[in-house]
């Protein structure tokens, strides 16, 4: 009973999300591989779980801090990756906030097409759970940046989801295809580029590293093609301080230039 009012829960707030939250239309979808694939992507906050859990088309599986699926760690976890950023005045009421989110957050993450992630010895669920939705033929969605800087677009990537690859070519005998895909909720857009895949030949470090940069490259070179719009930042910053994908200089320069 109790879980049947957890997804009902989960069901009426996701009509609602997807009633309010703006269309997001699928570009470059020729790029998408037949095969199973991860897609990777700018996390641009909570907007890329939610774009990608309501408009990415297909079967798909969203990578999510296993955090906010345990009600006990998602006020802590919560109050510091969404919130620790925001004025020292109004910090309590976003502590509050926290727990008040509890409830909706097991129910949301727990119903959704998720797959929990851990950082410690649970670790091994996770890519358990990744190997068995693409066996399953399903597309897995992952949002790996975290706090050291790439460019102005991106936050470097955590390198260790590449190790998905190489379990699943031991148990598949596949060479596993990593998609790059750019957000910009300014543009009502989620747009894919060529993917690369995983060569089990070449040395796993080595690999980790090609693959991750590959995937940076794309990202922030399918951002910097794009008309000219404010980047959601993976921080949670103030809107104030996003910056455009195609700096106000280089605008500059090319007026000058043509």
């Amino acid at each position: 009973m109790m879980n049947k009012l957890k997804y009902g829960t989960y069901r009426f707030i996701r009509f609602w999300v997807k009633l309010f939250y703006p269309k997001i239309t699928v570009e470059g979808l020729e790029n998408l591989p037949e095969e199973p694939s991860l897609v990777v992507a700018n996390h641009c906050q909570m907007n890329g779980p939610i774009a990608g859990e309501l408009y990415f088309p297909g079967d798909h599986y969203i990578w999510c801090a296993g955090e906010m699926m345990e009600a006990r760690q998602v006020p802590d976890y919560a109050y510091r990756d969404f919130w620790s950023r925001k004025p020292r005045y109004i910090r309590w009421f976003y502590r509050i906030l926290s727990y008040v989110i509890t409830p909706l957050s097991v129910s949301i993450f727990n119903n959704a097409h998720t797959i929990p992630v851990y950082r410690d010895k649970r670790l091994i669920i996770t890519f358990r759970e990744t190997l068995k939705r693409l066996k399953e033929g399903a597309t897995v969605i992952i949002f790996p940046e975290h706090e050291a800087p790439y460019d102005h677009i991106l936050q470097d990537f955590q390198s260790g989801f590449v190790d998905v690859a190489r379990s699943y070519y031991r148990k598949t005998g596949k060479c596993l295809q990593f998609v790059p895909m750019y957000l910009a909720p300014s543009l009502h857009k989620m747009a894919l580029g060529k993917p690369v895949a995983y060569n089990p030949d070449a040395p796993h470090k080595e690999e980790r590293s090609r693959v991750c940069q590959y995937l940076m490259e794309q990202i922030s070179g399918i951002a910097r093609s794009l008309p000219r719009h404010k980047v959601v930042p993976y921080l949670n910053l103030p809107k104030k301080d996003y910056v455009y994908n195609i700096p106000e200089e280089v605008v500059s320069h090319e007026k000058t230039c043509g």
